[in-house]
């Protein structure tokens, strides 16, 4: 079994999560420049196996799609030529950087510290992590039984 991951693409930093082996907990791998990430996630894959890469698809309130997602085409169709045994699936991440910031003040992060660039970005990546793994779509086609 391997980890899944998920990415919070934007347009200069690239959140990066990945849960345990088992698939249980997600956990925050920190962040890489964009434009690098999925160099660094092919490099990743060759030390750790990777079953699933989960994407945050940005969406309006309406449904629509972001005008960010013109940032995360081109880092999907590069990974998708990096990685091809791996699969990559969007998924929608609305609202995820409005709980990162709430859930670094529930942790007690001070504002400077939430101001470091970054931090918000790996966050939000673990809530995408996580919103997915409790989704119907992980649990009726991903999970392993």
């Amino acid at each position: 079994m391997g980890r899944l991951v998920a990415l919070d693409i934007g347009r200069k930093r690239t959140g990066v999560a990945a849960t345990d082996l088992l698939q249980i907990v997600p956990n925050g791998l920190g962040f890489q420049p964009t434009h690098e990430v999925a160099q660094w996630l092919k490099e990743y894959a060759e030390k750790e196996p990777i079953d699933l890469i989960v994407v945050g698809e940005p969406k309006q309130a309406d449904g629509t799609d972001s005008e960010s997602v013109k940032y995360i085409e081109p880092v999907v169709n590069r990974l998708r030529k990096l990685l091809p045994t791996v699969e990559v699936i969007r998924f929608d991440e609305r609202f995820t950087t409005v709980l990162a910031q709430r859930a670094m003040i529930d942790a007690g992060l001070g504002k400077m510290k939430r101001r470091e660039k970054g931090i918000a970005d790996e966050v939000s990546a673990v809530i995408i992590l996580q919103g997915f793994m409790e989704s119907r779509i992980y649990q009726e086609k991903y999970k392993k039984k």
